[in-house]
């Protein structure tokens, strides 16, 4: 039988400090080791937008910009994040200015949420995936016969719902969420 540990044993570390920079300001905080991204962005920070849905990275109502890449931020350990460049959807207005981001902007024209409840999740979810486009890089719904990576892939409402289909939307406002992406595409 193993040795009990010694009550005089030094026990391993259960926090670290990390600096996150969220909506383009830093934050250096001590967290337990085992808290997700999401706990910290909502429960350290009040930044509720990202939402715990599932909690399990299947619904995509906690979706987040990591270093310009979406994330399901119930997913992520807060640690693992350290010196990342976190957008949530309270900052999306600032990659859009100041003013609303586009995304935010067609939401709104289009009517795309009821609820409401998935909708931060969509915008950041649909912010990434412009930008994935826009550097080229195929989805499962891109034409295999296209040119590889020679430049954006032109988001068809197939390649949005393809690219869109990790947030979920009880409501059902799939096809006006569609409409307003097909829109800053135009744009």
């Amino acid at each position: 039988m193993p040795a009990a540990p010694s009550p005089e044993a030094p026990k391993a570390p259960t926090h670290s400090r990390v600096t996150l920079t969220v909506n383009g300001a830093p934050h250096t905080l001590a967290v337990d080791h085992r808290t997700t991204l999401l706990d910290v962005l909502r429960e350290r920070l009040g930044l509720t937008g990202a939402k715990k849905g599932c909690d399990h990275g299947q619904c995509g109502a906690c979706t987040v910009l990591v270093d310009g890449r979406r994330a399901n931020s119930c997913l992520l350990l807060a640690v693992a994040q350290d010196g990342s460049d976190i957008t949530t959807v309270e900052g999306l207005a600032a990659l859009g200015d100041g003013e609303l981001h586009p995304l935010q902007r067609a939401f709104l024209d289009r009517d795309a949420f009821q609820c409401g409840y998935c909708t931060p999740g969509q915008l950041c979810s649909a912010a990434g995936a412009l930008d994935e486009a826009a550097a080229g890089h195929p989805s499962y719904a891109t034409d295999p016969a296209a040119p590889p990576a020679q430049g954006p892939v032109r988001l068809t409402a197939d390649e949005i719902r393809e690219r869109l289909s990790g947030n979920l939307c009880r409501c059902g406002a799939y096809p006006n969420i569609v409409a307003a992406v097909e829109d800053v595409t135009r744009t």
